[in-house]
């Protein structure tokens, strides 16, 4: 499984908006084939920057990704709105989604 984790730090003038503008992404990406999850989460510390949590089944599935018409039309839409570079951590990890917190049993 690729997972992945993007930050990303909004200009005051569009925090408000940062959902509506990346929902066209968000519901194409989630319709992908090999998609595992695409979620929005939002910094309790700071309210510009927002937190996109993702991943695809395997590196075919994360290439297809980068590669669709979608992505590089979420990238256009996105850039306007940004205040910095966003930052990225990707990696392969083994499993295909998530699992229960053996610490913290309900």
């Amino acid at each position: 499984m690729i997972f992945i984790v993007v930050r990303f730090k909004v200009k005051d003038e569009h925090v408000d908006g940062w959902l509506d503008r990346t929902r066209p992404f968000t519901e194409a990406t989630r319709g992908e084939p090999g998609n595992l999850w695409f979620d929005w989460f939002r910094s309790t510390d700071d309210p510009s920057e927002f937190a996109l949590v993702e991943a695809f089944a395997d590196g075919d599935a994360g290439g297809a990704h980068v590669n669709a018409q979608h992505f590089k039309d979420g990238l256009d839409a996105m850039r306007p709105a940004l205040k910095e570079t966003p930052r990225i951590i990707s990696r392969e990890v083994d499993g295909d989604g998530w699992s229960e917190m053996g610490e913290l049993q309900v």
